[in-house]
């Protein structure tokens, strides 16, 4: 076990930090595994209870630990790091990090455009889109919440039963040979409204992020889809190059 050296520069609440972290890196303790109380740490590393206090405060500003009241403090689940450098699907990376991706569709039917979304869609007012919902699990765990768009003339006979089963890319290039040429995504930080928290299984009001795309197949639009996001399971990654 690590000892804290109170003859250090490095403040005591840094290094219980740091001793936490490795134990978590380490695997002495894993995804949702309850932490020692605030007493039990103050006796295991002769520190002050405030020291132990800032070190948890600290820790959870960073994503590593989360409390639940009245029934102490967790390791967070790790989180899924997504690259935004090219083309991607929540299946795809899923299955990369060795999870098994699957979908609950909520809703489906066909809608006539509003004017505000055949805008996004470059589409004619009345125009008539699909209109699904998905709750997007991994491991069967709640991570995303999605409603998607995509035009009926250019994906004619698209079923619910056929997004229950395949994934909806393998559908589109699959069975429609469909070629996806760009897609563009804003982000923005949000709460999680009590709708969305009771579905993904997360708690009213904490931090999301909201995930609007757009996917291109030369000039045509084929999908807009509005996502909400777990803040405490997704960090995305963006490499700039000058």
């Amino acid at each position: 076990m690590k000892v804290i050296n109170k003859e250090s520069r490095i403040p005591l609440y840094y290094q219980l930090m740091d001793i936490i972290i490795e134990m978590i890196e380490e695997g002495y303790l894993s995804e949702n595994d309850q932490l020692p109380s605030e007493r039990e740490l103050c006796e295991t590393y002769s520190v002050s209870r405030s020291t132990v206090r800032q070190a948890i405060q600290e820790l959870e500003k960073e994503g590593y630990i989360y409390r639940e009241h009245g029934k102490g403090t967790f390791v967070s689940p790790e989180k899924f790091k997504q690259d935004l450098l090219s083309f991607y699907s929540f299946t795809d990376e899923m299955k990369k990090i060795g999870k098994t991706p699957s979908s609950q569709v909520l809703d489906f039917k066909v809608i006539k455009c509003s004017d505000e979304l055949a805008k996004k869609m470059n589409l004619a007012s009345g125009d008539e889109v699909y209109m699904f919902t998905r709750l997007r699990l991994a491991d069967n765990e709640p991570m995303m919440l999605e409603t998607s768009y995509v035009p009926c003339d250019r994906f004619p006979g698209l079923t619910k039963e056929q997004l229950e089963q395949n994934a909806m890319y393998e559908i589109f290039t699959k069975k429609y040979n469909a070629v996806f040429t760009c897609a563009e995504e804003i982000f923005q930080s949000v709460l999680t409204r009590e709708d969305e928290a009771v579905l993904l299984l997360y708690r009213t009001g904490l931090p999301a992020m909201m995930i609007e795309r757009i996917t291109h197949e030369n000039d045509m639009i084929i999908e807009y889809t509005k996502g909400i996001a777990r803040g405490d399971r997704f960090k995305y990654h963006v490499l700039l190059k000058k």
